[in-house]
């Protein structure tokens, strides 16, 4: 299978994973703002809120990875791969609104209740809501993990940790209606007090999406163990004597490349050249044969007998 057809099929199973995402979403969705209503649940109502943002992420990802899967062209000599980035800092921007949201409301519903006045209380419809959501929301996120970890797609991993965070603010959820429920009507705080908690945990995830797809864009290095596995993987070639000036980047799901080496400077320019062809064979057998590899080789002067 050629790099063509590895990148048709790697957007094919991207679409699947997250068409399937979606549709748990909606489901979600819907069951949560009927539950949230009927059920008198400012923190269901903060999570039907949630699964409308999971949705509407699912949809950026779609469009972002079409348009990151187009080949290289005249004005974009290195693909396209950077809009997969941006979806990665939108779905961090949506999150993070979500997020001032929720714990702006749950917060107001505090006060009110500080300065006197009643709280409705939950009923077991959206508690049920929110067990039901930790399931589904757990499960999404697996079989989104896996394949982002496996298509290396830092958009899809995103999406995965959107509904990770679901699953999660179902949980504080589930305990504030449930500690609502239980506990009776002086306890009610708890379900804001839950949706508080929430949104200061979205703002987390949030944060960490935006700050590393803003790290992409502005051509942030690639970690140091990476970069310590590719000077290894150049200074294991035969007659290769010092790789360095290593410049790393991530450009959507593969990696760019840049290093010199020293050779000796007897040995013929076809032989330096199999060398650098070599050192990039084993760098794309380990990073993906997408990886953009340049190699400068330069000669090391050997010193002549006095």
């Amino acid at each position: 299978m050629d790099i063509g057809q590895k990148t048709v099929e790697r957007q094919k199973t991207i679409y699947k994973v997250t068409l399937i995402g979606g549709a748990v979403n909606v489901l979600l969705l819907a069951f949560k703002f009927i539950a949230g209503i009927l059920g008198h649940s400012n923190a269901m109502v903060a999570d039907a809120i949630h699964s409308l943002s999971d949705f509407i992420t699912d949809l950026i990802v779609l469009l972002f990875v079409y348009i990151s899967g187009r080949p290289q062209d005249k004005t974009h000599d290195y693909g396209h791969g950077k809009y997969e980035t941006l979806a990665l800092i939108f779905i961090g921007m949506a999150l993070m609104a979500v997020a001032i949201g929720i714990f702006t409301n749950g917060a107001q519903k505090i006060a009110a209740w500080y300065h006197g006045e009643e709280l409705a209380a939950p009923g077991m419809l959206a508690l049920w809501a929110a067990l039901v959501s930790i399931l589904l929301k757990e499960f999404t996120y697996i079989y989104t993990i896996r394949n982002a970890r496996r298509l290396n797609s830092s958009s899809l991993e995103a999406n995965a940790w959107h509904h990770r965070s679901d699953a999660l603010s179902s949980i504080g959820t589930a305990v504030g209606i449930g500690g609502a429920v239980l506990l009776g009507k002086r306890w009610t705080v708890l379900d804001p007090l839950a949706s508080m908690v929430v949104g200061a945990f979205i703002v987390k995830v949030s944060y960490d999406l935006i700050s590393r797809g803003i790290g992409e864009l502005m051509e942030k290095s690639l970690p140091d163990e990476v970069e310590d596995e590719i000077l290894m993987i150049a200074a294991s070639e035969p007659d290769v004597i010092e790789p360095h000036d290593l410049k790393t980047r991530r450009i959507g799901n593969r990696y760019a490349i840049e290093l010199h080496i020293l050779m000796n400077g007897d040995i013929t320019l076809t032989k330096a050249h199999d060398h650098a062809d070599s050192i990039e064979n084993q760098l794309k057998k380990r990073f993906g044969e997408n990886t953009h590899v340049a190699i400068h080789m330069e000669p090391k002067e050997t010193e002549n007998p006095t």
